[in-house]
């Protein structure tokens, strides 16, 4: 089975600034899927209804984005949220045995707004958003389950309606 990667996303109106930011500076060509930010990566896809069973959003939902991190090849926004945090730690407690190298790694929370691209062009991108940043104060809004095809996600839990 196809793995499954778990993400969080934000409430309004800072999700969609997100995605405007996803939408203006990620290669349209690999951009599939929401702003988000992964809280795991390659869960085995025989874990769906348990994985299911456990996500819950935690009580604490406060959420910090920012500032922007230079990657290399793009541009991520730090992600500073206690309650997904301790979800998260909790989870990956629980997981352990079957965390891919990548999952049990230390988490650094972030949604990335440019990847693969030029290392100048996500210099200019990262200068350019540092010079203006304000740290942008939201909510843990939903979590959401994918399935990795490859490539393309598919959503198990699609977005809100």
């Amino acid at each position: 089975m196809d793995p499954l990667i778990v993400s969080a996303e934000f409430a309004e109106p800072v999700q969609s600034a997100l995605e405007a930011l996803r939408r203006d500076h990620f290669p349209a060509h690999r951009n599939f899927i929401p702003a988000h930010c992964t809280l795991f990566h390659a869960l085995p896809g025989e874990m769906e209804a348990e994985v299911l069973a456990r996500l819950a959003l935690p009580e604490d939902r406060r959420a910090r984005i920012g500032p922007p991190r230079f990657t290399g090849r793009g541009v991520a926004l730090a992600v500073e949220a206690p309650g997904l945090g301790a979800l998260r730690a909790a989870l990956a407690r629980e997981w352990q045995p079957v965390l891919t190298p990548q999952d049990r790694q230390g988490w650094r929370p972030h949604v990335t707004v440019q990847n693969k691209v030029a290392p100048e062009v996500a210099r200019a991108l990262h200068a350019a958003l540092l010079a203006g940043w304000a740290p942008l104060h939201t909510r843990v809004a939903a979590l959401r389950l994918w399935r990795y095809r490859g490539g393309p996600w598919e959503a198990v839990i699609p977005a809100a309606a």
